[in-house]
């Protein structure tokens, strides 16, 4: 499965914007996809980082593939790697993109109720009864 990197313990991944001008310009696409980063403690780093590098040469995606909060499994696409040596040991750094989330955004929408009924010129009490 050469496709994907599974997190198989730990907490969901925490995702950070990023607004790098290179990073940006993974996100070259016909939709809005916020572009994000994500750090991971590993024990091989580096296959890690050449498994993505395999999949980018053949063309193929790959995935981060995860539990998130409610422990249902997503994925993400990963469009940028890297490994590097922390003090507490090999972190895998991950640029993906996910889909803008709009929870929370108010959707209200502002409706104008003027074109939903005609206005009776002769109904003196201005109540509008359907």
């Amino acid at each position: 499965m050469d496709d994907k990197i599974t997190i198989i313990e730990g907490p969901p991944p925490t995702f950070e914007v990023v607004m790098d001008g290179w990073a940006m310009g993974l996100n070259e696409s016909p939709f809005l996809y916020d572009m994000m980063m994500t750090r991971l403690r590993t024990f091989n780093g580096q296959a890690l980082v050449e498994r993505c590098h395999r999949a980018w040469r053949n063309r193929s995606p790959i995935y981060l593939h995860f539990r998130n909060d409610e422990g249902l499994e997503e994925k993400v696409p990963i469009f940028a790697a890297r490994s590097i040596d922390g003090e507490e040991g090999q972190v895998l750094q991950l640029w993906i993109r996910k889909e803008p989330d709009h929870t929370g955004f108010d959707m209200e929408l502002d409706v104008d109720d003027e074109d939903d009924y005609d206005d009776d010129e002769d109904d003196d009490d201005g109540d509008y009864v359907d």
